[in-house]
C-alpha cells in the first residue's frame, strides 16, 4: 500500500500545473501505456516510451504551428508505440484544433520527463516507469469473470 501511495505521488507530481484537459490527457496516455501490449517477441522499455512520447510531442508542436511534419523515433518498438498511441490522441482531440495540439505536446513532454526521472531513480530497472504504471493503473476487472463469480441468487446477511 505504501509503495502504491509513493508511486501515485510521483505521478501526481508530474501533473502539478496542468489544466483539466491536460490532466485528462495525462491519464489517457498513462492508462494507454499501462495497458499497451507490444507485438510478440517485442518488449517495451522506458527508453522506447521516452523516445515515442518525444517524437509525438514534436509532431504535435510543429502541427500547432501550422506545419505538418511527422517526427519519427529511432527504435522500432518506439515507432510501433507511436503508431498505436497517435490515433488514440487524434480521436481525443477530434475537432479541437491547435489548442488541443499544444496541450497534447505539453503533456507528452511531461510524460517524457516523468519516464526519464523515474528511470533515474531505479537505473537497474529498464522498465521502472512502466512498472510504476502497472502498479498504479489497474486493469478493469473482466466483466464476464465478474458475472461468473457473482452469486446467482440474492443473499441476505442477518446480524
Amino acid at each position: 500500500m505504501r509503495q502504491q501511495q509513493r508511486d501515485l505521488g510521483l505521478l501526481v507530481q508530474f501533473m502539478r500545473d496542468f489544466n483539466e484537459r491536460q490532466s485528462q490527457l495525462f491519464f489517457l496516455i498513462n492508462t494507454f501505456l499501462a495497458r499497451y501490449e507490444p507485438a510478440a517477441l517485442q518488449s517495451l522499455v522506458d527508453d522506447d516510451v521516452a523516445e515515442a512520447t518525444a517524437a509525438l510531442a514534436a509532431t504535435f508542436e510543429t502541427s500547432a504551428r501550422g506545419v505538418i511534419y511527422e517526427h519519427r523515433p529511432a527504435s522500432l518498438p518506439a515507432e510501433r508505440l507511436v503508431s498505436a498511441l497517435k490515433p488514440v490522441l487524434l480521436d481525443a482531440g477530434k475537432g479541437l484544433g491547435s489548442p488541443f495540439e499544444r496541450d497534447a505536446a505539453v503533456v507528452l513532454r511531461r510524460v517524457e520527463d516523468a519516464v526519464r526521472e523515474i528511470r533515474a531513480l531505479d537505473q537497474a530497472n529498464r522498465r521502472a516507469f512502466l512498472d510504476l504504471l502497472g502498479r498504479v493503473i489497474k486493469n478493469p476487472p473482466d466483466r464476464e469473470a465478474e458475472a461468473a463469480s457473482a452469486p446467482s441468487e440474492p443473499r441476505i446477511i442477518v446480524p
